[in-house]
Formats: C-alpha cells, sequence, structure tokens
C-alpha cells in the first residue's frame, strides 16, 4: 500500500482534519515563517489530515494580484512530507476547490499535481447551476481527484439541496466523503440517510462540520429502515475550522469520543462536553454576529498563543466583533480543559526553528 492509499484508508477510519488558516503579517502580506509554524502545530498536535485554500485559509489567496494559492498550497505539502518522513504516517492531504466547472476542474488538476489526496469541493457560489449541473460538475472533479463533498450552510453562502440530489450525489464514483455542514439537523439527515441507504455506503465516509453539534455528530448512530431492511451509518471524523484552534485537545478529545462508540450507553459526561464545545464554538466563530468575527476569533486564539502574529485577513473589513475578545477570556476561565496552551508553550520554539 503506497502513502496515498494508506492516507485514503485513514480518511475512511475516521481521523481529526482541521482547516488551516492564513498566516499574514501587519501589512497583510504573506507571513510564510508563522505559516510554517502552524503546520507544524498541528502535525505535533496529532491531526490525521489538515484541509488547505478552504474557507478558513481565505478564498481571496486565489485573486492574481494576491498570489497565494499555489504558494500555501505548496508549503503545507512541505511541512506534511517533512513530517511523514520522520514519522512514517500517511497525513490525509486535502485541497480546496471552489468555483464553476472550468475553474473547479483547473484547481483539481493543480492539487493532485502537487500530491493532495482529496479536494474539498465547495458547491456554494453556484446559484446559476441546476442541481443536475452541480452532479455534473462534482463527477468531472472525480475524474481527476476523489471528492470530499462539502453541504455548506446557507448564512455563510452555501446553498440547500434536495434529497434527490443527495441521492445522485453519493452514487458519483470517486466521492469518497462528505462534510455536512448545514447547521441543520433535517439537511443533515439527508445526507446520512442518502449515504446509507446508498449502494456506495461503505465507500464514503461522513465528516462532521456542523459546528453547533460537532461532539454528538461524533458520537451518534443512524439508523434507517427501509422495507424491513435496516441501514446502519455513524460518522467517521470531523474537518472544522473549529479544531484549527486548540488543536492538541481537540484531537483527544475526538480519540475519546471513538472509544465512546464503542459502548452501548452515552455517558452524562459526553452531553456535558457537547455542550461546552458548542459554547466554544459560538464564541470562536462570532455566531452572535452572524459569523462575521469567525475567522479573525481563530486567528486571536492562535495569536494568544504566539503562532500568529495578529488577526488581519486579506479583506480589511473582516475583524474581531465588539465583546468577541471578551469572550474568548470566558472560554479560558469556564473551560480550560479544552485548551491547550501548555501544549504550545513546550513546542513553539522549535516550530519556528
Amino acid at each position: 500500500m503506497n502513502r496515498h492509499e494508506k492516507a485514503l484508508e485513514n480518511l475512511a477510519k475516521g481521523v481529526a482534519i482541521p482547516a488551516l488558516p492564513l498566516a499574514l503579517n501587519s501589512k497583510r502580506e504573506f507571513n510564510e515563517k508563522r505559516q510554517r509554524a502552524l503546520m507544524r502545530y498541528y502535525l505535533d498536535a496529532g491531526v490525521g489530515g489538515v484541509a488547505v485554500a478552504v474557507h478558513a485559509t481565505q478564498f481571496e489567496i486565489r485573486d492574481k494580484e494576491i498570489g497565494l494559492f499555489e504558494p500555501v498550497l505548496r508549503i503545507a505539502i512541505e511541512e506534511i512530507e517533512k513530517y511523514e518522513k520522520a514519522t512514517s504516517k500517511a497525513i490525509v492531504r486535502i485541497g480546496g476547490v471552489i468555483g464553476k466547472t472550468d475553474q473547479a476542474i483547473e484547481e483539481a488538476k493543480l492539487e493532485k499535481s502537487l500530491g493532495y489526496d482529496a479536494v474539498l469541493l465547495a458547491m456554494s457560489g453556484l446559484e446559476d447551476y441546476t442541481e443536475d449541473e452541480v452532479i455534473e460538475r462534482t463527477k468531472k472533479v472525480a475524474e481527476i481527484i476523489p471528492v470530499v463533498g462539502f453541504y455548506l450552510q446557507k448564512r455563510a453562502g452555501g446553498r440547500m439541496f434536495s434529497y434527490s440530489f443527495w441521492e445522485k450525489f453519493v452514487e458519483i464514483e470517486g466521492v469518497i466523503a462528505i462534510k455536512t455542514a448545514p447547521f441543520n439537523r433535517y439537511r443533515t439527515l439527508d445526507v446520512v440517510r442518502a449515504v446509507a441507504t446508498s449502494s456506495r455506503a461503505d465507500k464514503i465516509a461522513l465528516y462532521s462540520g456542523n459546528d453547533d453539534n460537532i461532539v454528538m455528530d461524533l458520537v451518534s448512530e443512524y439508523e434507517f429502515t427501509v422495507d424491513g431492511k435496516t441501514y446502519k451509518k455513524s460518522y467517521a471524523g470531523g474537518l472544522l475550522g473549529h479544531w484549527a484552534v486548540w488543536t492538541h485537545s481537540a484531537v483527544k478529545m475526538f480519540e475519546k469520543l471513538k472509544e465512546v462508540k464503542k459502548l452501548d450507553y452515552l455517558p452524562k459526561e459526553i452531553l456535558v462536553l457537547a455542550n461546552e464545545v458548542t459554547d466554544m464554538n459560538a464564541v470562536i466563530f462570532d455566531t452572535a454576529n452572524d459569523f462575521s468575527g469567525s475567522t479573525p476569533g481563530v486567528h486571536e486564539v492562535l495569536r494568544r498563543q504566539g503562532i500568529l502574529e495578529g488577526t488581519w485577513c486579506l479583506n480589511e473589513k473582516r475583524a474581531l466583533s465588539p465583546g468577541q475578545s471578551e469572550e474568548i477570556d470566558r472560554m479560558y476561565r469556564m473551560y480550560p480543559h479544552l485548551t491547550d496552551d501548555e501544549f504550545v508553550k513546550e513546542n513553539i520554539d522549535k516550530w519556528f526553528e
């Protein structure tokens, strides 16, 4: 089994995958040293994969005048390759793909050439596409590189899809996983049911992106009875911007939840944990202000830890919302067991070597 095959096997079994933020300096210029340090943090924290050039990395990196799309993709690969060589592990390399069909195809080709294992295929910004046209776009990308589908919530630029859409989507050869992030239990159930009852149920891994329901997604098992036959499906892992902060603790939590899934009961402490994680996510992603401070919220935690220099984004309008910093203070006071500042403090010097 080669490295790529091993990585896809790991993806199927279930791993923790953070979405990679973009490191900038005070002039909003790329800071390569801190970008590499950030990658090293995630890898040492024990993640099983990293998602690059996705929403957290800021879509503006694709703008020609900014020109950071390929450089960031390359740097992430370089750091993963160094880590894999030192540890013999296979880290899942996921690259983000956006845009209409032609753009999506070109981005997929580039990411495959750079050594990515799969692409997280965004389906936002396609308002003029019919559902069948979205399916055809997916098929064309899947012919190039394995696809992780992405059901994004509407308030963040996504669109809603019918159940029949998902019935067609899950039958596409090359779709190997789906990240559900509609922040909606009804819409999430559409995807889970479509996967569970499909002919490819054992070939598609479910990944949670539901920031309001992370823990419960990861410990739940879903059952659907059709014509007397019961179909079961559960989430394999998480692909989350939330896990871009306090990542070492997030990985430990994920491993604990995998053990909990083996039990015949759900410990009360897991219900408590679920609400703690949702509270933390609400603050980091600034749900009080419709997610306007979501990216800076992630940056602020990393800034406090010394990994990033500041909270700057390529879009100057993106900034911490009033009161968001104080709410992050509250997270530290209320949930110190879910932070990882000590881990960062112990290792940060080597990440900047």
